[in-house]
């Protein structure tokens, strides 16, 4: 009985240190400024046989996705400095094509993690990656048939790196390559959470193609501690 017990009591404090050493570290990231209007996606001449067929209503650019009280979609929140290096894990993220649109618009994965990227449409679409930090290798791969898919994987971090597709030019992606797993990406309404985040000190970023990026510096605690919000501001339209 004696063993038994200090087994139980070793195996739930180990549960309890497993519990207190990670923590989800929540926030918001707003949009300051009125961004231009999103543009309607022209699905008519070659394209109306096969992207248009595909939507009943109209398609528009999602350059700014502005939610509930100013909260900013798709901006990239993750680890800057600070995290401890690890292997991926987990499965591979996703890179689907469905409708003439990559899905989804920004997501996240580590250095040297494969990414699947597959077409969902009964079309040709190609994928053109185009990494600009040295190490990266870029790609242009046709995919010819609904869900066909391949594997690709970056060498170096790379926050963000574009993919387009060439056949269909409004068709792009954004993907933050990091060094560790701890990233989220903004939901309709701005609001991120990073799960899993030992307590330390980290300087977190927060990146959206066209807003830009800010940082800020924060100590994670065994609780998670208080939200982090950003705001991100709308670029000065250039001189005419």
């Amino acid at each position: 009985m004696k063993s038994y017990l200090s087994g139980l009591l070793v195996a739930v404090t180990a549960a309890s240190l497993q519990t207190v050493s990670a923590a989800e570290l929540s926030g918001k990231v707003k949009l300051d400024g009125t961004p231009p209007p999103e543009k309607t996606i022209d699905f008519s001449g070659p394209n109306e046989a096969t992207c248009g067929k595909l939507h009943t209503s109209p398609v528009t650019t999602r350059h700014y996705v502005v939610g509930a009280d100013k909260g900013l979609a798709n901006v990239f929140v993750y680890v800057k400095e600070g995290a401890p290096k690890s292997e991926p894990k987990g499965p591979s993220p996703l890179l689907d094509q469905a409708g003439c649109m990559y899905q989804p618009y920004v997501m996240g994965a580590m250095a040297w993690q494969e990414i699947t990227i597959r077409n969902s449409d009964t079309f040709m679409h190609n994928v053109h990656a185009m990494p600009r930090v040295s190490g990266n290798e870029g790609f242009n791969l046709a995919q010819f048939v609904k869900n066909q898919t391949n594997k690709k994987k970056f060498d170096k971090p790379e926050v963000l790196l574009r993919i387009q597709c060439d056949v269909h030019p409004w068709m792009f992606a954004f993907i933050g390559v990091t060094d560790n797993p701890y990233y989220a990406v903004t939901d309709k309404d701005g609001k991120f959470t990073i799960k899993d985040l030992p307590p330390g000190k980290y300087t977190i970023e927060a990146i959206h193609p066209k807003a830009g990026k800010k940082s800020q510096e924060v100590t994670v605690d065994a609780s998670g501690g208080k939200p982090l919000d950003f705001t991100l501001a709308v670029p000065p339209a250039p001189p005419q």
